[in-house]
């Protein structure tokens, strides 16, 4: 028996830049992520009425750059949504 075996080389994926990530959209989709306090309000560069460890969720454009912060997943997605921007599934 003769089996004829290909083996390929996995395909290298290219990185995608913060710049090539801010025009996916058009500046129109944004994700939401729990983020802990200390995240929060490293990313505001202000100090953060919470407890220590506590979960808030931030509004992200798809480059990562932040846009708000909720204490819940509802008012972030609402205030998405209010900013008529697309909300995008991250894994």
């Amino acid at each position: 028996m003769n089996v004829n075996k290909t083996h390929k080389k996995p395909e290298k994926r290219g990185q995608v830049s913060p710049l090539d990530l801010a025009r996916m959209g058009g500046g129109e989709v944004a994700y939401i992520r729990p983020i802990r306090v200390e995240e929060a309000a490293r990313l505001i560069g202000a100090p953060i009425d919470a407890p220590p460890g506590a979960k808030l969720y931030g509004v992200f454009h798809a480059d990562g750059q932040p846009i708000l912060i909720a204490d819940s997943k509802a008012g972030a997605l609402a205030n998405l949504f209010e900013q008529e921007l697309e909300p995008a599934s991250v894994h």
